[in-house]
């Protein structure tokens, strides 16, 4: 999935699913994303995945994007 596929993607989620998004406005999500990105490294190791969350990458992004829909 390209960038631009992925960001469309999470948009529509939003729109059809606002009701599963625990952070629904912009400071909400923004400071959700600010949380899960100090604590996306966790996930990676309770989930097996050999990923540096300290280097930037794509699939680093994405997940904090998606992760930041329903951090609380």
């Amino acid at each position: 999935m390209t960038k631009n596929e992925f960001i469309k993607k999470l948009r529509l989620n939003f729109n059809s699913n606002e009701n599963e998004w625990e952070n629904k406005t912009i400071p909400e999500y923004l400071e959700a994303i600010e949380r899960y990105a100090e604590d996306v490294q966790g996930f990676y190791d309770n989930t097996n995945q050999n990923i540096d969350s300290e280097i930037a990458s794509w699939k680093v992004f994405s997940d904090i994007l998606i992760g930041a829909s329903t951090y609380e």
